[in-house]
C-alpha cells in the first residue's frame, strides 16, 4: 500500500467511538506509510500534555493542527495539501466524510490518486436536510468512495448522492478486539467489588445521552423486579443525561436497583461487559432522524464477552444483532418490550448460553479488526 494521509477531527486522545474505529484502524496500518492530520483535542495545559503524550506513544507521524475543530476552510486545506506534498502521500482518508471530504479536489490536485471518506450516523442526518444534502453529493462527487456503516446509513447516504457515486459506496464499520472483549473479561471481580455477586445483572455500557435508551431500562425495571426480584440494571458510563437518570430512577421506586458507576477507562470496560447477565440498550432515533444510532458498536463488544443482548431500532442498530440468534431488537423507547425480552434471557440460562455463544462465533466470522482493516487497505 502506497503511503496514506488521514484527514480528522476525530482522533484521540478525544474520546468517542469514532475516535476509537479511527484509531484501531490506524494502528492496523504499515506505520511507516501513514501520516495522521488531525485537531487538537482541547486548549489548556491538561489537553495539550494529553495529546503531545498520547501522540508521542503512536508509531505512526501525528500532525496536530492548532484548531479545535478541522474545517474545509483554504487555510485547512492548504496545509492538508502541504502535508500531502511533504510526506509524499499517495491516498487519503478523510475520517469522516462531512464535511471533511469537501477538500477532495483540492487534495487530488496537490496529488492524491486515491480517496476514500468514511461516513458514521452523522451523515444520514445531513442527507435530510436540502443544503447539506447538496453538500453531502459534492463529496460523493469528489472522493473514489464513501464508506458506510451499514444498510441504514448507506441507503439513506445512497438517496442523496448521484447513481455514479452511491455505486461506489463500500460497507467499512468498526470492528472488536476479540482478544480484549471475550467471556473472560473479569466480571467476577466487578461483580464482587460492586456487591453484584448473587444479583442477575443487566448492563448497559454506553454514553449517558437521551438517544441511547438507559431512562427506557429504568422504566422498565418494575416490571423485570416483579419477576426476577433481586435483578439490578447496571449503567455504565458517563455523561449529560446522569442527573436525569438518577432522579427518574428516585422517581420510579427503583433507585436501590440500579447501580451506576460513572465513566470507566477504556481498559475496564471489558470486565464491566462480563459483569452482566443481558446486555441491553433500547436506543431510539430523535430530533426527526438527526439524533440516529450509525450502529451500536456495544451490541458487538458484548456479543464477543458472550452476552445476549437487547437493542433498540434506531438507525443501524438492528444491523449489530442477529435476530433470534445473538438476541432481540426492540422498539426504541419501548419499556415493556424491553422488560419482556430482558424478563426472558433472565430466567432462561440456556438460551442466554446459547445466544451469547452465537454472538461470539459471528464477532470472530465477521467482525475483527484485522478483517475490516484489510478492508480499508484495499480500498486505499
Amino acid at each position: 500500500m502506497h503511503k496514506t494521509l488521514i484527514v480528522t477531527n476525530d482522533f484521540p486522545p478525544r474520546p468517542g467511538g469514532i475516535q476509537a474505529f479511527l484509531h484501531n484502524m490506524a494502528l492496523r496500518l504499515d506505520p511507516d506509510r501513514l501520516v495522521v492530520y488531525a485537531s487538537t483535542w482541547k486548549r489548556g495545559r491538561e489537553g495539550v500534555e494529553a495529546t503531545a503524550a498520547f501522540d508521542a506513544e503512536q508509531p505512526f507521524t501525528v500532525v496536530r493542527d492548532r484548531a479545535t475543530m478541522l474545517l474545509p476552510t483554504p487555510a485547512v486545506t492548504r496545509r492538508a495539501a502541504g502535508l500531502l506534498r511533504e510526506h509524499g502521500c499517495a491516498s487519503v482518508w478523510f475520517g469522516a466524510a462531512a464535511p471533511l471530504g469537501l477538500m477532495g479536489p483540492a487534495l487530488r490536485r496537490a496529488g492524491a490518486r486515491r480517496l476514500v471518506a468514511t461516513s458514521h450516523g452523522h451523515e444520514a442526518g445531513w442527507a435530510q436536510l436540502p443544503a447539506a444534502r447538496q453538500l453531502l453529493r459534492r463529496i460523493g462527487e469528489g472522493t473514489d468512495t464513501i464508506t458506510y456503516l451499514g444498510e441504514y446509513t448507506r441507503s439513506r447516504i445512497a438517496a442523496a448522492l448521484t447513481p455514479e457515486a452511491a455505486a461506489r459506496m463500500a460497507q467499512l464499520p468498526p470492528g472488536v478486539d476479540e482478544k480484549t472483549f471475550h467471556p473472560d473479561s473479569g466480571g467476577a471481580a466487578v461483580r464482587a467489588r460492586l456487591g453484584l455477586s448473587d444479583r442477575p445483572v443487566v448492563v448497559c455500557v454506553s454514553r449517558l445521552v437521551p438517544r441511547k435508551g438507559q431512562d427506557t431500562l429504568i422504566r422498565a425495571l418494575p416490571a423485570i423486579l416483579a419477576q426476577v426480584p433481586e435483578t439490578v440494571l447496571l449503567i455504565v458510563g458517563g455523561g449529560p443525561y446522569e442527573s436525569d437518570l438518577r432522579r427518574l430512577a428516585r422517581e420510579t421506586g427503583v433507585a436501590a436497583s440500579v447501580c451506576f458507576t460513572g465513566a470507566v477507562p477504556w481498559s475496564e470496560l471489558p470486565a464491566h461487559y462480563g459483569a452482566g447477565d443481558v446486555f441491553a440498550m433500547p436506543c431510539r432515533t430523535r430530533r426527526g432522524g438527526l439524533d440516529v444510532e450509525g450502529l451500536g458498536i456495544v451490541y458487538l463488544e458484548a456479543s464477543a464477552t458472550g452476552l445476549p443482548v437487547v437493542a433498540g431500532d434506531s438507525g443501524g442498530a438492528p444491523d449489530a444483532v442477529l435476530e433470534g440468534e445473538t438476541g432481540w431488537v426492540v422498539t426504541g423507547g419501548s419499556a415493556p418490550q424491553s422488560a419482556e425480552r430482558i424478563v426472558a434471557l433472565l430466567q432462561d440460562p440456556e438460551l442466554r448460553r446459547r445466544m451469547g455463544e452465537r454472538g461470539r462465533r459471528w464477532v470472530e466470522e465477521k467482525w475483527r479488526w484485522d478483517l475490516l482493516a484489510e478492508r480499508l487497505r484495499t480500498l486505499l
